[in-house]
């Protein structure tokens, strides 16, 4: 590995971050919330540092795999540190275990948050708070890729490191297009909800934060409320479609952009995903009624937005679904493994994952009645290789192998069991509220800081995939 390529490319990456900081700093300087130089000290202190490493790197960036899974890391780690600090420097955060579970929330599209009070932090603030989640959501790094040149397969190793999904299909021959195009996608995406939102009633901070919150399947919302403080239906409405926008593969919004709907049809994943949340929606409200309630529009809206929340990972609330019938609360909490499509900035195990092992399971059966039969796993018709099937087998079984020990680790911090379990459910899933004493109208404020640092590092590992974390764990990678 080489030192001087790691060093020239987080150099760069660290540039990008200052200068997003002049997003909030106008909007400070708008409000006259006095943050504005705490905004300015914090940009600058990334460009000076940025600066004085820049020398110390190589032009010539010809990335190794190891370089890539390295850098992706450092970069995650290091963009949560400097995220906080405008939380810290500002006092609106007392400690920097706090700031950083806050701002690798925000990064990694978790949306688990420590602040007991939302709504007294500045606007701008509140807006840097979400932009976190909206640069998370499409990923610093895949932005990084369609900015700046990268010889070799050096932007290549790091695109596919940071996109998440078992499969990053190209819509175009080099990758830096395809990053380009993903983020361009992104943008369009966030102009029409932003001004879908607008025509509600909403005011552009506002609608500019749940949009960031909604397209990053983030969750974030600068309201003590979450979305509950709006009761209008189609504020709701607005919000259901673009968190299934955004749980469904960009690539597939992309050709549809392009004049090509038929791609949505063909996507196996795509039906599979509305299957399940249809399926989940109808489930919930029919055991809902079951248990008293009237079949009204709000009782089935209740039930698909909660549904379409957790399933990709958003996070965003309209009520306090723990007192929903516990049957109820079993199925969202399954939808928070499930997660959103392949290349979606929707986290958990994904859609496709999920469809594969059941097909596998389902190739497995049929063998036990046909010994000798041959019978592949497959997906629109094809044959899925052998090597993704394993490797998907793989990445559930190491998932709820963190899960696990995630759960028992919490559980030795003070959380009891349901807390426990829901604190790694929705940070390993990117979701956000879990269940118990983290549940959905409630935060990690109270968490014992050591388990704060065990679930931000849970965050990291499910926005990265997993194996992008774990592999650094290995003592094959550092021979």
């Amino acid at each position: 590995m080489k030192l001087a390529n790691i060093i020239y490319v987080i150099s760069r990456l660290w540039m990008i971050i200052a200068i997003f900081f002049i997003v909030p700093l106008a909007f400070s300087l708008f409000y006259d919330d006095g943050m504005y130089l705490h905004f300015i000290i914090t940009s600058l202190g990334i460009i000076i540092l940025s600066c004085i490493l820049l020398p110390f790197g190589t032009k010539t960036v010809e990335l190794t795999i190891r370089e890539g899974f390295i850098l992706v890391n450092l970069c995650w780690i290091s963009l949560a540190l400097f995220g906080g600090v405008p939380f810290l420097t500002s006092g609106h955060v007392s400690n920097m275990t706090d700031a950083f579970f806050e701002t690798m929330s925000g990064f990694s599209t978790t949306g688990a948050t420590i602040l007991r009070d939302i709504e007294v932090l500045p606007k701008s603030l509140l807006l840097w708070r979400n932009m976190t989640q909206w640069l998370g959501g499409m990923g610093v790094i895949a932005l990084a890729v369609a900015i700046f040149p990268f010889t070799g397969m050096g932007g290549a190793h790091l695109f596919k490191a940071e996109v998440p999904g078992p499969t990053k299909d190209k819509i175009s021959s080099r990758i830096s297009d395809t990053a380009k195009l993903l983020w361009g996608v992104y943008l369009i995406f966030t102009v029409i909800q932003t001004g879908m939102l607008m025509l509600v009633n909403l005011s552009l901070f506002d609608a500019l934060c749940i949009t960031f919150g909604t397209l990053a399947t983030g969750g974030f919302v600068p309201l003590n409320a979450s979305i509950a403080h709006f009761p209008s239906p189609w504020v709701h409405y607005i919000i259901i479609l673009f968190m299934i926008l955004a749980g469904i593969n960009f690539n597939l919004h992309y050709w549809a952009l392009r004049g090509h709907p038929v791609h949505y049809f063909r996507n196996p994943e795509l039906r599979f995903f509305l299957f399940v949340i249809a399926g989940s929606t109808i489930l919930i409200v029919a055991i809902r009624i079951f248990t008293g309630i009237k079949l009204t529009e709000e009782t089935i809206r209740d039930a698909l937005f909660h549904t379409v929340s957790l399933v990709t990972t958003t996070g965003f609330v309209t009520k306090d679904y723990e007192l929903w019938p516990a049957a109820t609360q079993i199925i969202l909490f399954i939808l928070m493994f499930i997660g959103g499509c392949a290349s979606s900035t929707g986290g958990a195990i994904k859609n496709v994952r999920i469809l594969v092992l059941l097909k596998y399971i389902g190739v497995e059966v049929k063998k036990l009645f046909y010994p000798h039969g041959v019978f592949p796993v497959k997906m629109q018709g094809k044959p899925v290789a052998d090597n993704l099937v394993s490797n998907i087998v793989a990445f559930v079984a190491l998932y709820m192998l963190f899960f696990v020990f995630g759960t028992i680790a919490m559980a030795c911090v003070g959380l009891d069991i349901i807390s426990a379990a829901g604190s790694v459910a929705a940070t390993l899933g990117n979701v956000g509220p879990g269940l118990g004493s983290v549940g959905p109208m409630r935060n990690f404020a109270d968490v014992h800081p050591l388990g704060k640092w065990i679930l931000s590092f849970m965050m990291l590992a499910g926005r990265l995939e997993i194996y992008t974390v774990f592999v650094l764990l290995t003592r094959r990678f550092w021979k």
